[in-house]
């Protein structure tokens, strides 16, 4: 059911391009290629059970999870808010 000047399932195609975006994201930040023996950011043993779970990773679990922490996951506020569209 849509509201407004919608059409019907407007808002089912808002969620599916939303949860769309999420995975293209998550699978842009997946690693390819050959895994490193060495953190690239500090230097450290990367463990083979991590290289063989892991293919491409390119640093240690600490590391990781560092660059996780700090990556700033936007999202498109795609219903916008109503002052907007009566603007």
């Amino acid at each position: 059911m849509a509201g407004g000047w919608s059409r019907d399932g407007a808002v089912q195609d808002q969620i599916d391009d939303t949860v769309s975006d999420a995975v293209a994201a998550a699978r842009s930040r997946i690693p390819k290629g050959e895994s490193a023996e060495y953190c690239d950011i500090c230097g450290e043993d990367i463990p083979e059970k991590r290289r063989q779970a892991v293919p491409g990773v390119r640093t240690c679990v600490e590391c990781q999870s560092g660059k996780d922490s700090a990556v700033r996951h936007t999202s498109m506020n795609r219903r916008g808010s109503k002052d907007s569209q009566l603007r």
